[in-house]
């Protein structure tokens, strides 16, 4: 079997090491392009940037099977466009893609369907916001951009002053693009964020295991919004009545809604949530694996990904039992430093490419790429060091003892992933 991944990151990579594992992938193509192609077996990079290139290079390299990570293709429509090509492809067509493609639609699709989340209102003008925010008295508050901003684009404003600025940096500077044409202001929710993957053939949505992502770029969740810092898996704070809140309050009734809109498609639906003491709510969807959640997932995933992938095409994931080791994984990103504002690329990056894998460290590529033979730096998120232990104090001791054998210029890394341990 043939597969094509779409998307350049740590997530990609981990897909890719993951689906490699299966002995009837007999090529992986990676796109537009991972460095991890050094790394992984039958692997290489394809230079592919629009739709229409992605269904000529799939027709043209007989790939059988298409995984998206990409959110911006999966709105655009890139699965829309495989089908009417009579192509194979995992993932949300454009009509369930706005889930995550639209903070807006999303909130009201919670609404409609009883789905819990926080209090909201949504505008596209701006001096309309301001006027709802002057009279806003429980701070602090929550601005998001309603498009798709790489992850960055929401800020919790503590004050009047932060709010206006927020609104004027989002819907006046465009500071996240046309994503921030429309915002969503909603009720500020004190708790822990926790992460739940799952799989979807829209009959059933099959619950991966939980993670706790990191989304600050400073210690003690300080300083800007980044894509993503760390993370650790089993998230400890989702106890099993958590789950159990999880499944009834937000999952099943997604699930009813998804098949209400006539949502139909196999592929992948994250769950952002937070758990709080009035309950677990729903912050977003994310209508693809994440990043960096991958990453510490599905290390710890005993089944093989290619078949719960099919299982979800045939409509049977029902049946399938989906097993996880026993074991607790920590991710930690190294970044290049002034990330996620303004870095430098080029640097050369030491102890990846001659990296021996083990059952217990695992390292993903996110943003570098060869050149003369080396590993330079090629984007604000690195790589991912990931570690497995017994307990989640041994994978954070040997993600962060991986890290001490990879070295670039300005290298930068939260050093409380998982909490402050030492």
């Amino acid at each position: 079997m043939k597969i094509l991944i779409v998307g350049a990151g740590g997530r990609e990579h981990a897909i890719a090491w993951k689906l490699s594992q299966n002995e009837k992938v007999e090529k992986i193509f990676i796109a537009p392009g991972n460095a991890c192609v050094e790394m992984l077996p039958n692997a290489e990079s394809a230079n592919l940037g629009s739709i229409d290139e992605y269904v000529s290079f799939a027709k043209d390299n007989n790939v059988e099977l298409t995984v998206v990570g990409s959110e911006e293709l999966l709105v655009q429509g890139i699965v829309d466009e495989f089908h009417k090509n009579g192509l194979k492809i995992f993932g949300p067509d454009k009509k369930a893609a706005i889930l995550e493609g639209s903070k807006a639609y999303s909130k009201d699709f919670m609404k409609k369907y009883g789905i819990k989340t926080a209090v909201y209102e949504i505008f596209d003008d701006s001096e309309k916001a301001k006027e709802f925010l002057n009279n806003w008295k429980d701070f602090p508050v929550v601005i998001k951009a309603s498009g798709l901003a790489a992850g960055k684009g929401v800020i919790i404003a503590q004050n009047l002053d932060e709010t206006i600025k927020a609104v004027e940096d989002i819907m006046v500077d465009e500071k996240f693009g046309n994503a921030g044409s429309q915002v969503v202001i909603e009720e500020f929710l004190d708790g822990v964020e926790a992460s739940i993957l799952s799989f979807t053939d829209s009959k059933v949505i099959v619950p991966l295991l939980s993670a706790k992502d990191h989304k600050k770029i400073g210690e003690d969740e300080t300083g800007l919004n980044t894509g993503g810092m760390g993370v650790i898996s089993p998230n400890p704070f989702v106890t099993d009545e958590i789950f159990g809140k999880f499944k009834s309050d937000i999952m099943e009734p997604t699930l009813k809604g998804m098949q209400a809109e006539g949502m139909d498609f196999a592929g992948v639906i994250f769950f952002g949530l937070m758990i709080t003491k009035k309950g677990v709510y729903l912050l977003e969807y994310n209508m693809r694996m994440g990043d960096p959640e991958t990453q510490a997932v599905l290390p710890l995933l005993e089944n093989d990904l290619l078949e719960l992938i099919e299982k979800s095409f045939e409509k049977k994931l029902s049946e399938v039992k989906v097993n996880w080791k026993p074991l607790h994984s920590c991710c930690v990103v190294a970044a290049a430093g002034g990330y996620p504002e303004s870095y430098k690329k080029g640097d050369e990056i030491t102890g990846v490419l001659d990296f021996k894998e083990t059952n217990d460290n695992k390292v993903f590529i996110c943003g570098a790429k060869v050149e003369n033979g080396k590993l330079l730096t090629n984007g604000g998120r690195v790589l991912n060091a990931v570690a497995l232990g017994n307990t989640l104090e041994e994978a954070q001791k040997k993600a962060y003892e991986l890290l001490k054998t990879i070295n670039f210029e300005g290298m930068y890394f939260r050093k409380d992933i998982g909490g402050r341990f030492y």
